[in-house]
């Protein structure tokens, strides 16, 4: 049986998938609040897009295979029911309701 998340809400893997395809083909303008959330699991599940932008961990979902995307879903899901954790204070400005400093950070 699946647990709600922290905010009493279960993110279903379709919702996780969907996120991952806007990810994939770009579509900075259509995150919700709920796509956001999960892209800051994935960040937490996954320390290779911790500081990537948007657009880098679409990149890193499409060099994926389909088996790896398969076992990642989960994960990230998981996390979500775990709670996953806010941005620290301060590290963040919105604008559009987007958070335009953790999207234009790259990973070196």
């Amino acid at each position: 049986m699946q647990r709600a998340d922290s905010k009493g809400e279960l993110v279903s893997k379709v919702a996780i998938v969907d996120t991952f395809t806007k990810l994939i083909f770009g579509e900075d303008s259509a995150y919700s609040a709920e796509d956001l959330r999960i892209i800051q699991a994935f960040r937490s599940t996954d320390t290779n897009v911790e500081l990537d932008s948007h657009r880098d961990m679409g990149g890193y979902l499409r060099a994926m295979g389909v088996r790896e995307m398969i076992q990642l879903v989960p994960l990230v899901q998981q996390k979500l029911m775990e709670g996953s954790p806010d941005l620290p204070d301060g590290s963040h400005t919105l604008i559009d309701g987007v958070n335009q400093q953790v999207i234009n950070r790259r990973a070196h």
